[in-house]
């Protein structure tokens, strides 16, 4: 159901319940005071008669309205007087009270004089005809005004949700490409937060399918001299004259599918880092058994080229993210120092537990990065000058990501004896 079916609901329900409730509150008024006023003429009535002398009854009662029964006793209890013989009225105590008479209920108002005992008696169901009558007079603007009410609501309701009908009609005749801004001028305050915030929406897709057009071109030409120099070596070996010549061209060609296989592979890993990282609920993870994990997993690299693999520091350490992305950070991280360390080098890997938070670091004896370009290697593709390891200039990068994704902050620096590079990523404590 729309919101406009649903307001006009609410508001027509409210509408005709409190019109309701007022119009039986009303009946009800109009009722009780008619009932005191027609009390009031009988009481009026009585003591207009108690001063006067009894004659003749057309004297006395000339043009009397016979809807009313007047009634006169002496002190002895005879009738004097009796307006209307085919209803006598029965003696009773002075005040109002509710009689029958000839099986007709009456309202009868007694007043005693010390000569005589005045009556003065209607039928309930003449007060009631009446008391209705005036009552409905009143209802009667109240209950047409009920329908004209309607109307305005609905005409009230159209125009306020106006500004709803303009934002759909206007995301409805977009294109599937255009993300751009929709126009906040004019809006109810109501409104003005919803599309601020879907606004905000269209940036974030704009960014994202920005970031994906960058990293489909860059993709696109990284993947271009990979390729290239797979076709090149593949003719070399076709034309190679001997067994040597052609091992060498096959074994050029296979580590240009390593490195080509290695690009790939990094490239799946960047886009499954923006879902992973993000859409996830995060729960405590423990850093130091992750980091276990990820060290067992790349130690065989780690051994083929004779570099030691050394757990320096494990105290435990918990963080609130998501499993996947970290351990594919701690991964990243083991895999980019194993590669550019020399063959037997060294590479650490700490995880522990400090005021400020979870601190992981990863240092490595290899060439590590000059001060100068430590911001530069965390772009996409950007390898240092100079560099003879292979590799594709994504796994800092996607350590990036997935550190910014988990609130944590990541610093270059210098080992401890001023060789090689460290790593450090420190999260931030978890809020009790």
């Amino acid at each position: 159901m729309s919101i406009r079916r649903k307001l006009l609901l609410a508001l027509f329900s409210a509408l005709v319940v409190v019109g309701v409730a007022a119009s039986v509150a009303t009946w009800l008024t109009a009722r009780n005071e008619a009932d005191e006023l027609f009390d009031y003429q009988l009481e009026q009535m009585a003591l207009t008669l108690r001063d006067q002398t009894l004659g003749e009854p057309e004297a006395l009662l000339e043009a009397f309205d016979y809807d009313f029964i007047v009634q006169v006793w002496d002190p002895s209890g005879g009738i004097i007087y009796l307006s209307n013989r085919a209803f006598p009225l029965p003696q009773a105590a002075e005040g109002f009270q509710n009689v029958s008479v000839s099986g007709e209920p009456w309202r009868i108002y007694t007043l005693v004089r010390a000569d005589k005992v005045i009556q003065v008696a209607a039928p309930l169901s003449l007060r009631r005809e009446r008391a209705s009558a005036m009552a409905l007079r009143i209802l009667t603007p109240v209950l047409a005004a009920i329908p004209l009410l309607m109307a305005l609501i609905w005409m009230l309701v159209g125009r306020e949700l106006r500004p709803l009908d303009a934002i759909a009609s206007a995301i409805r005749r977009r294109m599937p490409a255009s993300l751009e801004p929709l126009s906040e001028a004019g809006l109810p305050a109501e409104v003005q937060p919803m599309v601020a915030e879907l606004n905000a929406l269209l940036a974030r897709l704009r960014a994202a399918m920005e970031a994906q057009r960058r990293f489909t071109a860059d993709a696109a030409h990284e993947l271009r001299s990979p390729l290239a120099a797979l076709q090149l070596q593949i003719g070399l070996a076709a034309r190679a004259a001997n067994p040597v010549e052609r091992k060498d061209a096959l074994d050029s060609l296979a580590a240009g599918v390593r490195r080509g296989g290695r690009l790939v592979e990094q490239l799946l890993a960047m886009e499954r880092v923006e879902p992973d990282a993000t859409q996830a609920p995060p729960a405590p993870v423990r850093l130091d058994e992750l980091a276990h994990e990820a060290a067992a997993e790349i130690e065989p690299q780690a051994e083929a080229k004779r570099i030691g693999l050394r757990l320096a520091r494990m105290e435990p350490a918990t963080v609130l993210g998501r499993a996947p992305a970290l351990r594919m950070l701690v991964r990243n991280l083991l895999d980019n120092a194993i590669r550019y360390t020399p063959e037997g080098g060294q590479v650490t890997l700490s995880a522990a537990m400090a005021p400020e938070g979870a601190v992981l670091e990863v240092g490595d004896t290899g060439p590590g990065i000059p001060a100068e370009e430590r911001e530069r290697v965390f772009d996409r593709f950007y390898r240092v000058a100079g560099t003879s390891a292979e590799g594709s200039g994504l796994g800092l990068s996607i350590v990036k990501r997935i550190a910014e994704a988990h609130g944590a902050e990541i610093a270059l620096g210098a080992a401890e004896d001023g060789r090689g590079l460290r790593v450090t990523v420190r999260f931030p404590p978890i809020s009790k």
